[in-house]
């Protein structure tokens, strides 16, 4: 019985982890880029009681006797599924149509990815810069910082779906100018690691990114002007999962409360 007691509390911090997860994709609900973490189980070892054996008559027994030790949280995956599409009055704000990620310079001088295209052109020493919201530089194809001169209307500059920037010409038509937002992908997304501000960052699991501009191994995405993407959390799936989750955690309780009346009424034999 006290095996159950152990058994009980790994379901209950299992289910813990579980809520922690489930409340995290409901607090990102309108966090544009962001995607929804689900939660993976698996068991325990399984211990012994009888292995397999002849019954008294010598006849074989197909199985044995194993019971299981309880539950873990074996990895917390991210659903990388198209977000809403939510049209936006800023020029700077850009939609990804595809598997791609924008590409950011961090301030420690690593890239970092992203699905959020919230972006804006913030002034510098060079020209104007377009970055996120909070001032990482957003990379073009060749992994340079964007940057435009000042002499450069900003209110007259535009982008594609190939994700080129296009400035007008003396016929007022929008032309390339020689340079493209950077659009990467992964053998496996699942593989990267998760950071703040919807950021991910390359890991030996995710692969090396794959520019889409240099590559014909993958579909190209492409680039959606005055768009932004989304969180694909699905609040009515959440909230089932978070009553499933709840009560699984209660059932795992109601273990403990079992487990520890009946210890009581075996200690209560000897009186």
């Amino acid at each position: 019985m006290v095996r159950s007691l152990w058994t009980a509390a790994t379901g209950m911090i299992a289910q813990q982890t579980n809520i922690d997860t489930i409340a995290n994709n409901l607090a990102n609900v309108n966090t544009q880029g962001y995607k929804t973490h689900v939660n993976e189980f698996k068991t325990l070892l399984y211990q012994t009681l009888q292995t397999k054996t002849t019954t008294a008559n010598g006849e074989q027994k197909p199985v044995g006797a194993q019971v299981g030790l309880g539950v873990r949280n074996s990895a917390i995956t991210t659903i990388f599924t198209p977000g809403n599409q939510y049209a936006s009055e800023s020029d700077t704000d850009f939609m990804i149509d595809g598997k791609g990620f924008f590409a950011l310079r961090g301030s420690d001088g690593n890239t970092y990815y992203t699905r959020n295209g919230n972006f804006q052109f913030a002034l510098g020493t060079n020209g104007n810069m377009l970055a996120n919201s909070d001032g990482l530089p957003v990379l073009s194809t060749t992994g340079q910082p964007i940057v435009l001169g000042t002499n450069y209307i900003l209110s007259d500059v535009t982008v594609n779906k190939y994700g080129e920037i296009c400035y007008p010409d003396q016929q007022k038509q929008p032309q390339p100018i020689g340079i493209t937002i950077g659009l990467f992908q992964f053998n496996n997304p699942n593989g990267l690691e998760k950071m703040a501000e919807t950021l991910y960052a390359q890991t030996a699991a995710s692969g090396q990114p794959i520019n889409e501009a240099t590559s014909n191994m993958v579909t190209k995405s492409n680039v959606i002007q005055k768009y932004l993407e989304g969180s694909n959390v699905q609040v009515v799936d959440e909230m089932v999962n978070m009553i499933v989750a709840q009560r699984a955690y209660e059932l795992n309780s109601k273990a403990i409360t079992t487990t520890d009346e009946m210890l009581q009424q075996a200690n209560n034999l000897k009186r």
